[in-house]
């Protein structure tokens, strides 16, 4: 009885062999070019925010100079001071507390602020989106028409319009809501002035980016709720509104982030005690001799704050995008 030889195991051809370098260089060239890409980015987010966010950190660690009111920035960790830190917790929590009214009414502004932004905005992008037909692209330029306007002139156009003797009162007057003997005081440190302000400053940017929400939504998912028996309002409550979800939170954050670290709307169409937000109160610090410190503080709890919404939404984006694929 004869035994066969040992077969040598099979060789892979020489192509196959010739191959695995090739995609491994291709591999290297590939990340090569990305972190090529990227370095400009970031090397811009360092210079311009990791660098400022550090000499603010520093200064809110730091410690006062007595003689001339001045900060002394410390940026060894090992030698911060939490003196700023206890100021500012006595400003807020303590029994002297001030800033806590301030950072209450700056969060009822910016929800009611938000709120009217999408109940105005919403219809105004799904109108765009949905039946401006062959006008669509009259209907954008108008909507991108408010970004080729600084902040600053829009908001001083409102100034013009709800003066004492501007077109507001005279328009009320002439519908004779109003007497024109008492005129409305809009910037005598009315909050629903400050509201309407936030309102028309960054209702623009929810605008735009719900308009593209709705009009990548395909059709025929409309079409096929209203083929099952669903009327226009069950339709887009079971259909539209769902899809544009994420849409409405990427709005929304846009616009509510902004909004709560605005301090310029307040102080130009008001300008009172009573209607200071966040911002405001931020600005006046940095710019007093003394308090710089405890402004420093103020500005990094407030990053705190905003941090938490868009970690929200970065894991709300990453679900959607796993529920999508």
């Amino acid at each position: 009885m004869s035994i066969a030889p040992p077969q040598s195991p099979p060789t892979r051809p020489a192509q196959a062999r010739t191959e695995e370098p090739r995609r491994s260089r291709g591999s290297q060239q590939s990340k090569a070019f990305w972190i090529a890409l990227a370095a400009p980015g970031i090397l811009w987010l360092v210079l311009l925010f990791i660098v400022p966010f550090y000499a603010v950190l520093g200064i809110a660690e730091g410690q006062l100079n007595r003689l001339t009111e001045s900060p002394i920035a410390q940026y060894n960790p090992l030698r911060w001071s939490s003196s700023n830190v206890i100021n500012v917790y006595h400003d807020l929590i303590g029994a002297t507390a001030f800033a806590a009214p301030i950072a209450l009414r700056t969060l009822l502004y910016v929800v009611v602020a938000s709120v009217l932004c999408l109940v105005i905005g919403y219809p105004a992008a799904y109108f765009v989106a949905r039946f401006a037909g062959r006008r669509k692209g009259l209907f954008l330029v108008l909507l991108i028409a408010p970004f080729w306007i600084s902040y600053m002139m829009r908001m001083l156009a409102w100034i013009d319009l709800l003066q004492v003797n501007g077109y507001v009162n005279k328009s009320l007057a002439f519908l004779h809501l109003t007497s024109p003997a008492s005129p409305i005081d809009w910037l005598g440190g009315k909050p629903l002035t400050v509201i309407l302000g936030l309102v028309y400053g960054y209702i623009p940017y929810l605008i735009l980016v719900l308009y593209a929400g709705l009009d990548r939504i395909d059709p025929s998912l409309i079409e096929a709720g209203r083929d099952l028996g669903l009327g226009r309002a069950r339709t887009f409550l079971r259909v539209t509104l769902p899809l544009s979800r994420q849409p409405i939170l990427t709005g929304m954050l846009i616009t509510v982030l902004p909004m709560l670290g605005d301090y310029f709307t307040n102080q130009l169409l008001s300008g009172a005690p009573n209607t200071s937000m966040i911002g405001n109160l931020i600005e006046g610090q940095l710019g007093t001799p003394g308090l710089q410190g405890q402004g420093a503080v103020l500005s990094l709890l407030l990053l705190l704050v905003l941090i938490g919404p868009m970690i929200y939404y970065v894991i709300a984006t990453n679900r959607s995008s796993r529920e999508a694929a």
